[in-house]
């Protein structure tokens, strides 16, 4: 686990890569102009930037636990909801993308409560958005196993969040109008494959599959030239 120097040392490397003579910054420090909303989690495995190839000012990033968007409503949550709404109203973004991933730890909380501790639960409160698909999956699949289920919460938690957005009225009219198009992605940890949401086929389908992972073994272990 790297300690508090690592990160220092890591930023002197960003620092070397992108702040010189005709640094990537050199642009970037006159503004922003990212092409995409991505609505992440927060897990630490799933780095949007790094699982994208994506450099500073490409993307802009709004990650919280579980990847939700709250619904419209008065009492939405201010950091999301005012997050989509700059990226949209202010940036001017061209797409939206949720991407969850599998072994989602607040999807496991959301299936399975244990609070965390007894003084507080902004993450029982927080999860409640998601109260809808949980309800769904409990319903439709009470004969599948609990992975199983917990699978297909984490898929389902995709789409209601795609739905959600549809509830802010200036998403709406730039989504109707043709200016915005929206992306639900699945990230599966165990596998390396990247899956995404066909309206059409009204299902997740593979965009990149997992690695054949005999041959990239024997790859990795021939001989070098």
């Amino acid at each position: 686990m790297p300690d508090i120097s690592a990160f220092v040392s890591g930023f002197l490397k960003f620092q070397a890569e992108h702040f010189g003579e005709d640094g990537l910054f050199e642009t970037l420090r006159h503004g922003q102009h990212p092409s995409t909303l991505l609505i992440g989690c927060c897990d630490a495995r799933v780095d949007p930037a790094l699982l994208t190839g994506c450099k500073p000012g490409d993307i802009f990033i709004v990650r919280n636990v579980a990847n939700l968007v709250p619904p419209c409503t008065p009492d939405a949550p201010p950091g999301v909801s005012s997050a989509i709404e700059f990226a949209i109203c202010g940036l001017g973004v061209e797409r939206i993308i949720v991407l969850g991933h599998a072994r989602c730890g607040g999807i496991r909380y959301l299936m399975d409560p244990q609070p965390l501790t007894d003084e507080t639960d902004f993450l029982g409160r927080w999860m409640q958005i998601a109260e809808p698909a949980r309800t769904r999956v409990l319903h439709e699949l009470a004969h599948k196993s609990p992975e199983e289920r917990l699978r297909a919460l984490e898929l389902a938690s995709i789409l209601l969040s795609l739905d959600n957005l549809m509830s802010y009225p200036w998403l709406r009219r730039r989504v109707e109008a043709g200016g915005l198009t929206l992306h639900g992605w699945y990230f599966d940890i165990a596998e390396g494959a990247l899956l995404a949401y066909s309206a059409r086929r009204q299902q997740f389908l593979p965009v990149v599959c997992p690695l054949d992972r005999s041959t990239h073994r024997k790859y990795d272990a021939g001989p070098t030239p």
